[in-house]
């Protein structure tokens, strides 16, 4: 008897212990779960919303699959959610998980080492994010990879030789990155050689090559060089476009942006036959008549002379213009360098800070609070000064051209002229060689951002009509202080509610962040007209100006007032675009009162009306219809009623605003 009861006790034992074991993930992979929660700074549409590690089972969140038995997660999926953040190296303890999912968000960062840890990984997107960096090496230590997708990120380096590991692999896509090198089993001997060590890439790939498994690749718009290997020749040929390879039946990049010059890329000769051409070539000069070798003089000393005739009248030019530019210079050495000469009044009067200042400023550059494919954005506080935020370019020193340099020195002098409450006031920049930095400082606005307050949630995020109001008539007056009451005019290169910070009593501020897209576009369109041998002198008023789009604006314009109301995002996934959805209501009205947001109780039925005009006028398809910024905001700030006596009656938010802003 005692010893059925003790076979009893055991095997209830053993049934309690194996419950416990199966029935959640493992610490690790929860902890790396919540570390990669933690790295995610921007979760616009609250993909992670239910990722609480205390309450939920783990399987049950959003993106997650887990086993049958609920003890390992095997799928990570969370594509096209905007996500904003880093990939957390604890990705490596997640052992069991064969799919990592991540595509189409604006993740930044490099793509950690640690994901060679997952020998059970099937399938790694990557594709669509803004990561930086090399491939790790340690990828090839994934040997069950069937699918590989980095496609569409700004990644660096060399294939690494390790992927010839991937003995699986059927689907790489590569494409639209910054990678160099050679491709697999192609050669780049004689091209590397002449492209001063910069793409030599010396590795042996052909293990990769040789996969038999491999159906899918893209390989296009990077840099790599060289040769399209025999046994990639099955892959469509716009596979391989936009490269530096020498090859001409396909759409390749230009010689300035592979840095070659075309002395240095032409093909190379055997010297036997070399020797043989110069033997020909001297037999038919010496059979040549007389009189056409007496032409040929001739003609070569006028056009010599008409030649030195025009470099000494550039060099003269470029002696007497004090604002004469060379974009682009090389040395002796090989090396790039910038020779840089521009008029010494354009950035008098605006305050260059130090690269140290900025740091300690920004604590260390931890503080991100905004970050797009070209620039970061971080927030800091000046000792003793007020709060900033400062705009890093997210580019590396030697794809720095003197037209960039030259564009950055005009656009910290266009924002700099900037003046006006409604305005974001750049207060100085920061231009500095070692390390690389190029940087605008503007004064921060201590509210964030008005799609902050707009997509929150909570009593604490609601903005009143009243408040709704006022921040409307602030936008409109900077609008129209940018469009038509300075000289030259300018716009916001996308205006939307991240581009308006509000200050403390919630005045708006319009702030271009994505400036340095401008200075990119034209930079890119001027640089292929720039030659790598000598300098180039070119006059600054001859460069492409900033593009100004007040019609674009207005419509963006029209577009903002309409999420302010309705409380609804620009787009959206499941319901589409907003203005589709608004377009039945604005000129209805019985029914236009369903275009404001269902938590706003209180707002003024002539303001709804004067806004719902003003966005009608402001969406015509046709921008010859749309009213300039003076017009609009004569409209609003003649119909809408701002004083907040109007909601006190009313609302008990509008009382407790009035209480804090007093």
């Amino acid at each position: 008897m005692k010893l059925c009861t003790l076979l009893l006790l055991i095997g209830l034992v053993s049934v309690l212990s194996f419950v416990a074991s199966v029935g959640l993930p493992s610490n690790n992979e929860v902890s790396a779960l919540r570390r990669f929660k933690e790295a995610v700074y921007e979760d616009p549409h609250k993909a992670l919303s239910n990722w609480n590690t205390l309450e939920s089972d783990p399987c049950d969140w959003n993106g997650v699959s887990c086993t049958a038995t609920r003890d390992h997660v095997i799928k990570l999926n969370i594509s096209g959610a905007s996500l904003k953040g880093f990939l957390a190296p604890e990705f490596g303890k997640i052992t069991y998980i064969q799919e990592l999912i991540l595509h189409g968000n604006n993740l930044i960062g490099i793509i950690p080492k640690e994901l060679g840890m997952l020998k059970s990984l099937k399938v790694l997107d990557l594709g669509m994010n803004q990561l930086s960096g090399p491939i790790p090496p340690e990828i090839g230590n994934s040997t069950q990879l069937m699918k590989i997708n980095l496609q569409s990120n700004g990644l660096t380096g060399r294939l690494p030789p390790e992927l010839g590991n991937l003995k699986y692999l059927q689907e790489l896509r590569l494409d639209r990155n910054k990678l160099q090198g050679s491709l697999p089993g192609g050669s780049s001997s004689n091209f590397s050689s002449n492209m001063h060590g910069k793409y030599a890439s010396g590795v042996n790939l052909t293990a990769f090559c040789r996969s038999s498994q491999l159906k899918v690749a893209d390989f296009s718009y990077n840099f790599f060089v060289g040769s399209i290997p025999k046994c990639l020749k099955y892959l469509p040929r716009s596979s391989f476009q936009g490269n530096c390879f020498h090859i001409k039946d396909i759409k390749q990049r230009t010689l300035v942006q592979c840095g070659a010059s075309p002395a240095q890329s032409g093909p190379v000769v055997n010297p036997k036959s070399e020797s043989a051409t110069k033997h020909v070539t001297k037999h038919q000069e010496t059979s040549k008549p007389a009189w056409l070798l007496a032409l040929e003089i001739v003609t070569g000393t006028m056009v010599g002379s008409l030649f030195v005739i025009g470099i000494l009248t550039a060099i003269q030019r470029c002696n007497n213009k004090s604002s004469i530019i060379i974009p682009w210079k090389k040395s002796g050495s090989g090396k790039d360098y910038l020779a840089i000469h521009i008029d010494s009044e354009m950035l008098k009067d605006v305050t260059r800070y130090s690269r140290q200042d900025l740091e300690v400023a920004c604590e260390d550059f931890s503080n991100i609070i905004g970050s797009s494919p070209d620039s970061v954005v971080y927030k800091g506080t000046m000792k003793g000064g007020p709060e900033i935020a400062v705009i890093s370019l997210c580019i590396k020193e030697e794809n720095w051209t003197g037209y960039l340099e030259l564009y950055f020195q005009r656009e910290v002098a266009d924002l700099a002229r900037l003046d006006h409450d409604n305005a974001g006031k750049l207060l100085g920049y920061c231009r500095e060689s070692i390390p690389f930095t190029r940087m605008l400082v503007f004064e921060y606005a201590s509210n964030g951002t008005l799609y902050d307050h707009l997509h929150c949630y909570g009593e604490g995020c609601q903005l009143s009509w009243t408040r709704r109001m006022k921040i409307i008539i602030g936008i409109a007056r900077g609008l129209k202080y940018l469009h038509n009451e300075i000289e030259p005019a300018f716009t916001i290169s996308e205006l939307n509610s991240n581009a308006v910070y509000l200050t403390e009593d919630f005045s708006p501020k319009l702030v271009d962040f994505e400036s340095w897209k401008t200075v990119l576009e034209r930079s890119e369109k001027n640089s292929g007209s720039v030659s790598s041998q000598g300098a180039v002198c070119v006059l600054p008023n001859s460069l492409e100006a900033r593009h100004v789009d007040p019609k674009g604006n207005i419509y963006a314009f029209g577009v903002l007032l309409l999420e302010i109301i309705s409380g609804r995002p620009p787009y959206c996934k499941d319901k589409g675009y907003l203005v589709d959805w608004a377009r039945d209501y604005l000129e209805m009205p019985e029914v236009m009162s369903y275009v404001v947001a269902p938590e706003l109780k209180h707002f003024r039925y002539e303001d709804l009306k004067a806004i719902c005009e003003v966005i009608t006028l402001c969406i015509s398809p046709d921008p010859s219809v749309r009213p300039s910024m003076r017009e609009l905001c004569i409209m609003l700030e003649s119909r809408i009623d701002t004083s907040i006596n109007v909601e006190l009656k009313a609302s008990s938010l509008a009382w407790a605003e009035l209480a804090l802003s007093s």
